[in-house]
């Protein structure tokens, strides 16, 4: 019984906790609606595993992160974003490429199948973050193709024109997440 208080009595810190969080954000954001491909090639042939973007640990905050300076960053305490961005952008690059390849086969890997994929996908964000006038997303893309044992790396880099309003910024980090989609896929050709 008194376990049963003492959990009773933790649910509802957390709720209240939870509420006075939600109390102050005003706008919640995601990125994980994956653009349309201008091109669907039907040419790529086998499975295709997409292991889990990584990204920079202010990403893992819910609050939209913005740049001050090269070293100084802040969160818009009235904008959250309303998933975990990094399974979000996973989801949304494995969608682009099935879009992309007319592929249903694109799964995040690893997945509990006895078969391979013939295409593994590694994306390292090293920066995403609106700084001034724009947003910038610089990140390293690995594509294996595991039954050759071969890899192709890359550096990509861009940066987007946004203003300061946080839809702005928002809309500009999905830009910049569609050209590094559109990358990937064009490594994947």
């Amino acid at each position: 019984m008194i376990l049963f208080k003492k959990r009773i009595i933790q649910l509802f810190l957390l709720f209240i906790a939870l509420f006075i969080y939600g109390c102050g954000v005003s706008n919640f954001y995601v990125l994980s609606t994956a653009s349309e491909p201008r091109k669907i090639s039907n040419h790529l042939k086998g499975a295709i595993g997409v292991e889990k973007v990584t990204l920079p640990e202010y990403l893992f905050k819910h609050e939209v992160a913005i740049a001050k300076s090269d070293s100084e960053v802040s969160f818009i305490s009235s904008a959250a974003w309303a998933e975990d961005l990094d399974t979000g952008l996973t989801r949304r690059l494995i969608s682009f490429l099935q879009k992309k390849f007319n592929q249903p086969n694109v799964h995040a890997y690893p997945w509990g199948v006895d078969k391979q994929p013939k295409y593994k996908i590694k994306v390292d964000v090293t920066r995403f973050i609106a700084q001034g006038d724009h947003v910038y997303l610089d990140a390293t893309w690995d594509i294996e193709d595991l039954h050759k044992n071969r890899h192709r790396s890359q550096l990509f880099s861009t940066k987007i024109e946004t203003s300061s309003d946080t839809s702005a910024i928002v809309s500009a980090m999905n830009s910049a997440f569609g050209e590094l989609e559109v990358a990937i896929a064009n490594g994947l050709q």
